[in-house]
């Protein structure tokens, strides 16, 4: 590679080098960065033309980096989160006329509860600030976190190293739901007609317990899960029109049982609660607006909460 000039070097085409790698293509890329992909493509071209090299080689649709981009990518990240660290240490942030995008890494039961009332806070105080959701994969969240592609994430208790923080900011009960008319399956149900029926379990995971499943493991019981999907919607569903049983969190389940034909009864086995964290990186602690950003999802969490508190099965 021959010697780079730095009077020669635009900081947004560094950005926009990172943003490849990021979203592994210029089109993604674009968006991310809120430009069209002509311009893109452009940076790019200079980019190429500054190193001297073709920083990317196409496999299959998506762009990877060449060993030049590798070398390059991890320090020049770090430099331009200390750039942007230094720079937003004397900025003010103000939610009423900021125009920031945020990112949050949640799974689906949480975009139904979070997202109507963060969405209506949002609409009143910050009207200008856009929110995306992504469902980063656990083993990939500590990296997301830390090179800014999610500002902070919502998820079960992880082991992620002491530079994620994390707040403990809701814990929900375990219920079960059923069909109104199931024919064996009344309130005040046992542990053992628990375990005599044939149960749903939503997961991702194609093998593998539930968190009721080790509970009951403990206890030195089993139940047999007849359908393993992937979507809380599709389960409730298969409840309301069969004699399976399904296992969630309270919370969720109130706002799913509304005119479903579905009713919820408590778990016959006394459980732990699913508690919730909110998880954000050491180096935006400090941040305003990533600070807000976190007491806005505490706040909205309140709302969710108060649906879990307005009845009991």
């Amino acid at each position: 590679m021959h010697m780079v000039n730095l009077s020669r070097v635009d900081l947004n085409l560094l950005v926009v080098l990172e943003a490849i790698v990021a979203e592994g293509g210029v089109s993604r890329a674009a968006d991310r960065l809120n430009l069209t992909q002509p311009a893109v493509s452009h940076a790019l071209a200079r980019l190429r033309e500054l190193f001297d090299d073709p920083l990317f080689v196409r496999e299959g649709r998506n762009l990877a980096p060449t060993s030049l981009t590798k070398r390059l990518i991890e320090p020049m990240r770090q430099s331009l989160q200390a750039l942007g660290a230094l720079i937003e240490q004397g900025a003010s942030f103000d939610p009423a006329t900021s125009g920031t995008s945020f990112t949050v890494s949640m799974r689906d039961p949480m975009e139904v509860l979070i997202l109507p009332p963060m969405m209506r806070r949002l609409g009143r105080l910050a009207p200008r600030i856009d929110l995306r959701t992504v469902q980063v994969r656990r083993r990939s969240l500590e990296a997301g976190l830390a090179d800014g592609t999610v500002d902070a994430a919502l998820d079960v208790a992880l082991p992620l190293s002491e530079r994620i923080h994390r707040q403990r900011v809701s814990a929900d009960r375990f219920v079960v739901a059923v069909r109104k008319a199931h024919p064996r399956v009344r309130p005040g149900f046992t542990l053992a007609t628990y375990l005599a029926e044939k149960h749903v379990m939503v997961t991702s995971r194609r093998r593998g317990p539930g968190a009721e499943d080790i509970e009951l493991g403990q206890h030195g019981k089993r139940r047999h899960v007849s359908l393993r999907c992937r979507n809380y919607l599709a389960a409730f569903r298969v409840v309301a029109e069969s004699d399976l049983v399904l296992t969630m969190t309270a919370r969720y389940a109130r706002l799913l049982t509304a005119g479903s034909g579905v009713r919820l009864l408590p778990m016959p086995l006394r459980m732990p609660t699913l508690d919730l964290f909110l998880y954000w990186h050491d180096r935006v602690d400090g941040d305003p607006a990533n600070r807000w950003l976190r007491t806005e999802l505490v706040a909205a969490l309140g709302k969710a909460a108060h649906l879990g508190k307005t009845a009991h099965p």
